[in-house]
């Protein structure tokens, strides 16, 4: 690229553009890092492999979710998963905003929202977690907004794990944040994203994500796979008629329609989180008690504070810690 056709610009202004525009926090990520660093090396969700040419940087930009949202306590409620779309929305919107201001200062730039998958790598199995081109997450510790927590959400100062996050690539040449060097999950100690997970999912430092997508996504591709096929191998013509003018088949067509029980879903772990300035004022008060705890999840919890009382933080904490942070004792 031809430099005078460039307007310089620092990452300070960079941020304060994606503030102005609606993010509520935004952070910059070297590309050059997060392409030595790959999350999950089998399958490395890096910069360069977006782009040969703008991953230099990556710009992350957040926004909190609604918190009247978060304070509806069934995991399942429709409200919650259209807040949350809305708020996916009003997010792309801004980071398309910040990449034409971007591109008009002469350095090109391009979208990558966590709603992207690449249907290349999908391998014909519905019940296969497909991961977007790179991980938001990550980026966002990367561009120093936070650390990973427990069940490898992302927590921030301000908002804890209630975020929705997207990715901008650019060529920009401006100095990249650095991560967090504490920790902010409480870790096992806490485990309250453990006692309140419908699916039991969470792990020590990991997820399961099988698990966890049957209620993250309850309208998903899989879902929609699922009830078709349970359709078609319907004997009964009567019955099978009226499985096409159901609740099962009006809320896939409405999670199509919006989204909504598609790119959104359960947030239970991100909505009872203590960690963020937000918890204490806003959201204590409905959501300090978690009705899903059980004896079974407490047993399993105080197993995993044993470990880690021990010394042993599990198989997937080496592989994370970069992520999560250190912790002090």
């Amino acid at each position: 690229m031809v430099s005078m056709f460039q307007t310089p610009l620092t990452a300070a202004e960079i941020k304060e553009k994606a503030l102005s525009l609606g993010a509520d926090i935004v952070g910059i990520a070297d590309g050059a890092v997060m392409n030595a660093n790959p999350p999950n090396p089998d399958d490395p969700q890096i910069p360069s492999d977006v782009t040969d040419h703008d991953a230099d940087r990556v710009i992350v930009i957040g926004q909190r979710v609604s918190l009247g949202a978060a304070r509806i306590l069934d995991w399942s409620d429709r409200h919650k998963y259209v807040n949350d779309e809305l708020t996916i929305t009003a997010l792309e919107e801004i980071a398309l905003d910040l990449v034409r201001w971007l591109e008009k200062s002469g350095y090109p730039a391009l979208v990558v929202p966590t709603t992207h998958v690449d249907p290349w790598r999908y391998d014909g199995n519905p019940e296969t977690h497909i991961r977007p081109p790179i991980s938001h997450e990550h980026a966002a510790v990367e561009a120093g907004l936070g650390t990973l927590g427990l069940n490898l959400q992302l927590l921030t100062p301000e908002y804890g794990p209630r975020v929705q996050l997207t990715a901008v690539l650019s060529s920009v040449p401006v100095e990249p944040d650095s991560r967090m060097e504490e920790s902010l999950c409480l870790g096992p100690e806490c485990g309250r994203c453990l006692s309140a997970c419908p699916g039991d999912a969470i792990k020590q430092w990991d997820r399961d994500w099988a698990a966890c997508n049957e209620h993250r996504q309850p309208h998903s591709f899989k879902e929609m796979s699922r009830y078709l096929e349970s359709v078609i191998d319907e004997p009964d013509p009567e019955v099978q008629k009226k499985m096409l003018r159901n609740e099962d088949s009006f809320y896939l067509w409405t999670s199509i329609l919006r989204g909504a029980g598609v790119v959104t879903g359960c947030r239970r772990c991100q909505d009872v989180c203590p960690v963020g300035a937000d918890y204490e004022d806003l959201l204590k008060d409905a959501l300090d008690h978690i009705s899903e705890d059980t004896a079974v999840k407490q047993t399993r919890l105080a197993s995993i504070q044993a470990d880690e009382a021990a010394g042993n933080r599990g198989d997937a904490y080496p592989a994370q810690a970069r992520w999560i942070g250190k912790f002090t004792d």
